[in-house]
């Protein structure tokens, strides 16, 4: 059998079949449910999953490495009588820039609140504090952060995300019905369309990468949810952990599914600068309170950009420094906090006052040298108000979903509110209408004659172009020119990284250089079809928001799905 045997053309990257080989051995059962990720939304789904059937949750590390474990801010929630949903509604649309879809902001803050007593349910300890002249009585310590108009965010100090993985780790550790498979990468989902069964196009699961064995097997199951988290690392600079690279999307695109909005990746505008630390984030619960930012030169600036200052938007925040830093040609700006007491300081962000002392900085006394950095992936897999996609038995959930939630721009602390909320009901919706088995036969992976990789050194070098590329072209501020040469390389690197993925035998670093190049496209090409500037996406070339565009997502699918 040759390379172009068609009984082992399964094997798919962006539409190009490719070659296989030897089959190798499928040792698990059939499950209901297969989770891919670990973070808040593939942990609370697993969770809710696991009363309806048996739950395979796949995740490419430990099952606690996560965009989740490394958020500091919280979960925003109405939960205080001094709030209502409405303003966390109008908030949230202000934020999203005239592209939030109004009856899924209004769904999940509606409800939020339950969702987070289900987390409290599970284990969770958020901070509280004593309620004032009432003693022995306690509360939500309630933050708050940029584009807020009260204090809503729920927290456990500035650790919420670890705190978050610990309790739905050990929940799900707890549960026999959820089996967790770390150092587990999926490769491709498996549908009836690449099977070449007849019918409309399904999902039936994954091929999915061992990475202690360097086997792939076959994770048969009828109900698939991505919670595969974000895309961070296609840029040279981000808050995000080395996992964070868009596999979800690329392989949902791969697959058929829709992926929309891919142009709004919003930038943090608060990570430190540091030789020694990479991808340290600065919370925005510190401008929350009160923190400012400095020029080098020790001067506020925020008050010229806009009139909430520190305050504002991530998206309006993280241009004007990026406008200071272009401006005076400096690397970097500073974040200041030192006129808040010490003890509260050190109280409010243990994490942070430590990690910057270990490196030499005591923010109770000196700035914080901060840059912008990518932090999320607004845009993502379409999905309805249930995590659905467009492909049967395929569900989106969490930062790889684009729901509608956030529109041009997520408003700070909604995106762990929107993983519980969508989590739980797809996880309804999944038991209420469940698909049926079919009786497909899943043929095993076949690798064919590829080889062990011998020259590991051109992904590390494709990768980080791909990384750099993008930093430079299409990063904060865009141009027409910036974004088509961006694409052009991008096509050839495609090129390159197809041949290397048809010469060689899988790995985990391969199949995330492959998706990032995909996502790196996908990122462009929905850029270059938005004519206008609009929350999270700024193009010198159409520098004000344009009134057609407004409530208009740009969709891309796979040619051919």
């Amino acid at each position: 059998m040759t390379r172009h045997d068609p009984r082992f053309r399964t094997r798919l990257i962006v539409g190009v079949e490719l070659d296989y080989v030897i089959a190798e051995m499928n040792d698990l059962p059939d499950f209901d449910h297969l989770v891919i990720g670990s973070g808040i939304a593939g942990l609370f789904y697993a969770l809710k999953a696991a009363a309806s059937g048996t739950v395979a949750l796949v995740t490419k590390k430990g099952s606690a490495e996560s965009n989740t474990n490394y958020a500091q801010g919280g979960i925003a929630s109405v939960m205080s009588s001094e709030d209502s949903f409405e303003l966390h509604v109008q908030d949230t649309l202000t934020a999203g820039a005239g592209l939030c879809r109004e009856d899924v902001v209004r769904t999940v803050v509606q409800e939020g609140p339950a969702r987070i007593r289900e987390l409290i349910e599970y284990g969770m300890r958020f901070t509280e504090r004593d309620v004032p002249g009432q003693p022995g009585r306690r509360e939500f310590d309630l933050g708050r952060e940029g584009g807020h108009s009260k204090r809503r965010i729920v927290h456990a100090q500035d650790m919420t995300g670890r705190e978050i993985e610990r309790a739905l780790v050990e929940a799900a550790e707890g549960t026999p019905q959820i089996q967790i498979f770390q150092n587990h990468i999926a490769v491709d989902l498996i549908t009836t369309q690449k099977l070449g069964v007849a019918g409309p196009n399904r999902c039936l699961g994954a091929y999915v990468l061992d990475k202690a064995s360097g086997t792939v097997r076959v994770f048969s199951a009828p109900t698939v949810a991505l919670a595969s988290g974000g895309c961070g690392k296609v840029y040279l600079y981000t808050t995000n952990p080395d996992i964070a690279t868009g596999d979800g999307v690329a392989m949902a695109y791969r697959s058929g599914a829709a992926v929309a909005n891919m142009e709004f990746i919003q930038f943090h505008p608060t990570c430190l600068y540091h030789p020694k630390i990479k991808s340290f984030l600065i919370s925005e619960a510190v401008r929350g309170e009160g923190a400012v930012l400095r020029g080098l030169d020790g001067q506020e600036f925020m008050a010229r950009y806009d009139p909430r200052k520190e305050l504002a938007p991530r998206d309006i925040v993280a241009r004007a420094i990026d406008s200071e830093m272009k401006r005076t040609g400096a690397d970097h700006v500073y974040l200041d906090i030192t006129h808040k007491p010490a003890p509260f300081i050190i109280r409010r962000f243990p994490n942070i006052y430590r990690t910057c002392l270990e490196n030499g900085i005591d923010i109770t006394k000196e700035c914080i040298p901060v840059v912008p950095a990518a932090h999320y992936q607004c845009g993502g897999v379409v999905t309805d108000m249930n995590g659905a996609t467009e492909l049967a038995g395929l569900y989106a959930i969490g930062e790889v979903a684009c729901t509608g939630l956030h529109g041009a721009n997520r408003l700070a602390s909604n995106s762990l509110l929107e993983a519980l909320v969508g989590a739980h009901r797809a996880a309804r919706h999944a038991a209420e209408s469940p698909q049926p088995k079919l009786p497909v036969a899943i043929p095993p992976w076949q690798s064919g004659h590829a080889q062990n990789p011998d020259e590991m050194v051109v992904v590390s070098h494709l990768w980080d172009e791909i990384r750099r590329l993008m930093w430079d072209y299409v990063a904060i501020v865009r141009t027409n020119k910036r974004l088509q040469r961006a694409l052009n390389r991008i096509d050839n690197l495609q090129t390159e990284i197809r041949d290397f993925y048809w010469d060689f035998v899988v790995t985990a670093d391969l199949l995330e250089l492959r998706n990032i190049a995909t996502v790196a496209e996908l990122i462009v090409r929905c850029a270059m079809q938005r004519p206008e500037s609009r929350g999270l996406h700024y193009n010198l070339d159409y520098p004000k928001p344009d009134p057609a565009w407004a409530q208009r997502d740009t969709v891309l699918r796979r040619s051919g799905a």
